[in-house]
């Protein structure tokens, strides 16, 4: 019995090890992939090593703090329980990637642990309020640190990362000697691959903080359960890869072409910040969402790059216009030489309306919140019947 319920435990670990590859995929190589820089299967796999990487490393402190420190009474955490969690986190992040909608994975999978400890009244509120205030704190920190960056560096950023994409390929294979090479396309500037290069390595950057963070989604729970580290986090980085070969494809389309028209400055300087956020918070054992991150980093970096239309002083005294609006990171063109601070026509400032498209990025923010819900409201209710009437 106990070895078919340990078969039954890693298959639903493996399911949600192949949703959380589902939604974490298109957050990392979306802009890439969008740009034409990389294919969606080379994608995947540059997103299965660097994850591999993460949850090898500093992976293992958060595992310990969903597995072993956020429900503290000994024997909660058994096979059948884990199964349970595991279900309510998969179903959940699969409703999501349905959608095409990148949820946030580490707010899903402690629902679910959270459903579990209430219901069994084993929840270690200490350790669920310093998560809980993390993920209040670290939103505001990327939105100042990503304000100031737009404010102060984001015009002179710009130009040394412009890039004008050419047409035809990035590479081609030159066959004309024994072994194929790689050269640049016909059309291709040095500065183009270089650019190229930025982004693809971003995109490793935020897969390896991705691993750091999410691979405690798909395993923490049999962890928690006695099954050995090691080979979950194998397990779980492989079901990753799977997922960011097949269902992945929905949130590379939606993050890389739906969404945003974001500009590839702004996918750069968002995904290093909330990238840095993300592991630090890692390191420390607190999982973190980076999708609210990001998000968050998103709008401070608009705000920051529309207040450079006025100056420290004339916003004291309120003098000054200033068109507030994420769509402000469209304002310079690659390039141009970056006027200074107080300088800039309001004007120039597009709106939010022409960065974003307004229906995806609704329905995002929506499901968003429905996700995490669904998991801790399903997995508490669950828990309640189920210790009442069965255990």
């Amino acid at each position: 019995m106990v070895e078919l319920l340990l078969v039954v435990g890693l298959a639903v670990s493996v399911f949600v090890g192949y949703n959380v590859g589902g939604s974490t995929t298109g957050p990392a190589f979306g802009p890439a992939v969008g740009a034409g820089v990389l294919s969606k299967v080379a994608a995947a796999a540059l997103m299965s090593v660097f994850f591999f990487i993460g949850a090898g490393t500093l992976g293992r402190r958060v595992v310990d703090t969903l597995g072993r420190d956020l429900v503290t009474r000994g024997g909660v955490f058994t096979l059948e329980t884990s199964i349970v969690v595991l279900f309510f986190i998969g179903g959940a992040l699969f409703v999501g990637n349905y959608y095409g909608v990148p949820a946030s994975t580490s707010m899903t999978a402690v629902g679910a642990i959270a459903g579990l400890g209430v219901a069994t009244d084993s929840l270690d509120w200490g350790v669920m309020g310093e998560i809980a205030v993390w993920w209040i704190v670290a939103p505001i920190i990327g939105f100042w640190v990503s304000g100031v960056i737009g404010r102060y560096f984001y015009p002179r950023i710009n130009q040394w990362v412009a890039i004008e994409t050419s047409d035809g390929p990035l590479l081609e294979l030159d066959r004309s000697g024994t072994v194929p090479e790689p050269t640049l396309g016909p059309n291709t500037t040095r500065r183009e691959v270089g650019g190229a290069v930025v982004v693809v390595a971003i995109g490793c950057l935020m897969a390896f903080s991705s691993g750091t963070s999410n691979i405690a989604n798909a395993i923490a729970p049999l962890v928690g359960a006695g099954v050995e580290m090691d080979p979950m986090i194998l397990l779980g980085s492989a079901a990753v890869a799977v997922g960011a070969f097949t269902i992945a494809r929905r949130t590379l389309d939606t993050l890389g072409n739906d969404i945003t028209d974001l500009p590839l400055t702004a996918a750069i300087v968002v995904a290093v910040v909330s990238s840095g956020i993300v592991v630090g918070l890692s390191a420390i054992g607190i999982p973190a969402s980076f999708v609210i991150i990001a998000t968050m980093s998103i709008v401070g970096l608009g705000w920051g790059r529309a207040t450079r239309t006025v100056t420290v002083g004339e916003g004291i005294r309120g003098g000054g216009e200033t068109n507030v609006s994420v769509g402000a990171l469209k304002a310079d063109e690659p390039g141009e030489e970056p006027e200074g601070i107080g300088e800039e026509d309001p004007a120039d400032i597009p709106a939010a309306a022409d960065l974003f498209n307004p229906s995806t990025t609704a329905r995002i923010v929506l499901l968003q919140n429905v996700v995490p819900l669904l998991s801790t409201i399903g997995a508490l209710a669950a828990f309640g019947l189920l210790f009442r009437f069965v255990w």
